[in-house]
């Protein structure tokens, strides 16, 4: 009888990524200034059609916050063809499904259909971009519903602490300072037309149209200039976006939760622009410090101390500057020393030179979860919508691997040391002040300011959160940005959102 042990000796290890290529992509542009963008996959016979824009909600008013949103919403509610039912109906006739979302970012429409019909499919595409009606009725149910989840987003203490941190760390000047879609003041004042005035921001000019799948030999350019060509609009160039922080030095905000047995903590501050050159290179050190599920703060908070199900830290990289986050929920006990472990990591990371194994482990990943993203259409066009809406190179997806290859132990902690402040950052707060605070203020991390948190109110278990190692305020769909962000990363669910490997789409990648 053997007694030779079925289990092996030694764990397996990594192999070598394999080679990959990006999609060939062909690039034009019609008269009317519409870019088009084309990624011929052969096999994959479900083609997807996006139109995006350069207008999100960070280029709306702050009186009607929230429009942009909503009016994305709205768009598949009726045309001037077709109302929402008879929309969905003739969609699914040609085994088609058409959906809009807007993000921070960008505004976008989006068509998946079998190639074979991808022609009708873009005439109805067309259909809701050119001639949509914004029905009173259907723009009232989805208000309604947008303040309804207010509601819910004051209740739920994941969802407050995001809310409450990006309004602690983002001047009132900012968009960011408030939600992407808006707050019960502005919400509550929107009307059919305020929505078609959000929308009239949307023109040709500033958009594009993707579609990737196996095209075979149609014309795609031919189908879109017959349907588009003559599309016109008064839409302006989106301008510049505030993103002008209001943390100058470190203090904790503390929205008293009066019974909470948990604790949600967010530490951070303003971050970066996704266009930046430090990109990859912050890439690989968010994924050390917080984004991989053996990232230093998960091993910290999770895994050695036993104060949360998952901690994390990451980049949320918009057209401007988009906040930086640390984030876990603990137990109420355990809140002041996960502060103090979160913020000796944030030191640690900037104080010295990343191990070898942590620097392999995140530039493998990366690089390794990077050709598992774009197997399908889909995600290949969130991506090239995502180099168009960031106005990134046309090689910056061909070149991502390498560009995370070549990221060095020096450049980690130069990025860590040039974009990571925790002597400049909020600490933001959402449980049971009575239970923690002489605790907090004995430790001396910050000037405490407790605030009453007013309202309803949920509890519930300490669990996984998607907001926990990812982005802050994310959408809860793909967006057109979402491959312009940085690729999801182990241990980490996604809520946002912008399908590229980053930092972190946004569900993040490189675009």
């Amino acid at each position: 009888m053997s007694t030779t042990s079925p289990v092996v000796a030694e764990r397996p290890v990594p192999g070598t990524p394999r080679p990959y290529e990006f999609p060939a992509v062909e690039r034009s542009q019609l008269d009317n200034g519409l870019r088009v963008i084309v990624a011929r996959m052969p096999g994959r016979a479900l083609v997807t059609a996006s139109l995006v824009s350069r207008r999100g909600a960070a280029d709306e008013s702050p009186d009607v916050a929230g429009a942009t949103v909503l009016a994305a919403r709205a768009l598949t509610e009726g045309t001037e063809s077709y109302d929402a039912i008879a929309l969905v109906e003739a969609a699914e006739r040609l085994g088609a499904s058409i959906h809009a979302e807007a993000g921070w970012d960008a505004f976008s429409v989006s068509v998946d259909v079998p190639v074979a019909r991808l022609a009708q499919a873009v005439e109805l595409l067309a259909e809701v971009v050119r001639r949509p009606t914004f029905p009173a009725t259907e723009v009232e149910r989805l208000r309604d519903e947008r303040l309804n989840d207010l509601l819910q987003a004051r209740a739920d203490p994941r969802r407050r602490a995001e809310e409450a941190f990006a309004e602690t760390v983002y001047d009132v000047s900012s968009p960011y300072h408030r939600p992407a879609g808006g707050t019960r003041e502005t919400v509550e004042q929107l009307t059919p037309d305020s929505l078609r005035a959000a929308y009239s921001a949307v023109g040709p000019l500033e958009s594009a149209i993707v579609i990737a799948g196996d095209l075979g030999e149609l014309d795609a350019v031919a189908v879109l200039a017959a349907l588009f060509g003559d599309w016109t609009a008064d839409a302006t160039a989106p301008g510049s976006i505030a993103d002008r922080g209001a943390v100058g030095r470190r203090f904790v905000r503390v929205v008293h939760r009066p019974g909470a047995v948990q604790t949600e903590i967010r530490i951070g501050h303003p971050g970066l622009p996704r266009r930046h050159p430090d990109f990859h290179a912050v890439s690989v050190m968010s994924a050390i410090l917080g984004g991989l599920f053996n990232s230093r703060l998960n091993m910290k908070l999770r895994e050695e101390k036993g104060y949360t199900y998952g901690a994390g830290a990451g980049f949320d990289m918009r057209r401007a500057a988009g906040p930086f986050a640390a984030r876990a929920a603990v137990n109420t006990e355990a809140t002041v020393p996960a502060i103090v472990d979160t913020l000796a990591e944030l030191d640690r990371i900037r104080e010295a030179p990343v191990a070898d194994a942590e620097l392999r482990a995140a530039r493998d990943f990366l690089v390794g979860v990077f050709p598992l993203r774009f197997e399908t259409p889909g995600p290949v066009a969130a991506s090239l919508a995502g180099l168009f809406v960031h106005d990134l190179p046309d090689d910056e997806l061909t070149h991502y691997r390498s560009a995370i290859e070549a990221v060095t132990a020096d450049d980690v902690l130069r990025v860590a040391r040039d974009h990571i402040r925790p002597d400049a950052s909020a600490i933001v707060l959402v449980g049971d002040a009575d239970q923690f605070g002489d605790a907090l203020s004995g430790e001396g991390v910050g000037e405490v300011r407790v605030e009453r948190d007013e309202g309803p109110r949920t509890e519930g278990p300490i669990e996984p959160s998607e907001l926990e190692a990812g982005p802050v305020d994310r959408s809860d769909e793909e967006g057109p940005t979402a491959g312009a962000e940085e690729p999801e990363l182990a241990g980490e669910a996604e809520e946002p959102a912008p399908a590229e490997p980053a930092p972190q789409v946004e569900r993040p990648h490189p675009a």
